[in-house]
């Protein structure tokens, strides 16, 4: 099934590999779904069904003008898991990921999901205002927005350094690698890239979180510095009532492609 038709008529490319336990894979801004490469082959060489989708508005999904909200995010990932006739899912949302399945849940129910994992998820709130005051300042997310509209690829390619946490004296991925990550950001609506900014950086989840009723993995970096761990991994641990939270010390944000062994296996763990 190459892709999944959105309930306003949009396509979702869609990936669906293997048998078994089915694993749904939700990514990050501003990726694809290939940005799971490490990820998926593990899981398929460990028996399981695989499926990974690029969110509207990325990769070679539909290019919408609108719908870059999560209710309709959340909608969408309820296209693909009917369209691909899930059952005893766990859903992984990695980032930007981890906010689909919050709303999904509370907006579509878990009939469908067996365990959930959050890995450097956005859940529960990004924001700095006053009943959040660890949060992201609201300018940030602005000059992000402004930097992709002067600049798109200027702005990815500083972001990835920032991503996997490369610096003068470290490099924890290799120079093709964050090629590659470059290529998968690029093929994103430009329209899209800024508007989920606000998406990611200014929805509150914690309304949210309630609805996650099932087992819980939540996995986070020390060292993020893009969805810093104090207000997104250690937050969400406290409002989600079966949530175990793992904390990997010294890692960016980008951990599935910096630490991928370390989180093939506690995925893998967690799931069989």
């Amino acid at each position: 099934m190459p892709s999944v038709e959105t309930k306003d008529g949009l396509s979702l490319h869609v990936k669906d590999m293997g048998a078994g336990k089915p694993v749904v894979l939700i990514h990050g801004w501003p990726l694809t779904g290939d940005m799971f490469e490490y990820q998926t082959v593990a899981l398929l060489e460990a028996g399981f069904r695989v499926i990974t989708y690029d969110r509207r508005g990325f990769g070679q999904s539909s290019h919408p003008a609108t719908g870059y909200d999560y209710d309709t995010f959340a909608d969408d990932l309820a296209a693909v898991l009917d369209g691909c006739d899930v059952q005893g899912a766990t859903l992984v949302g990695f980032s930007m990921g981890g906010g689909e399945i919050a709303r999904y849940l509370s907006r579509h129910g878990a009939a469908r999901i067996a365990r959930v994992a959050l890995v450097s998820a956005v859940v529960p709130y990004m924001l700095k205002d006053d009943s959040n005051p660890n949060g992201v300042d609201a300018g940030t997310f602005e000059e992000m927005k402004a930097e992709i509209r002067k600049d798109r690829f200027a702005f990815l390619g500083d972001f990835a350094k920032k991503f996997y946490g490369v610096g003068l004296v470290s490099s924890p991925v290799s120079a093709d690698l964050m090629h590659w990550s470059f290529m998968l950001a690029v093929m994103a609506s430009p329209l899209a890239t800024m508007r989920c900014v606000d998406a990611f950086g200014k929805t509150d989840f914690r309304p949210d979180l309630a609805a996650f009723t099932m087992p819980t993995l939540i996995i986070h970096g020390t060292a993020d510095n893009t969805v810093p761990i104090d207000v997104a991994g250690r937050a969400a641990a406290k409002g989600i009532a079966q949530a175990q939270l793992i904390e990997y010390e010294g890692e960016p944000h980008g951990l599935f492609a910096t630490a991928p062994e370390r989180l093939n296996r506690d995925l893998i763990g967690f799931i069989a």
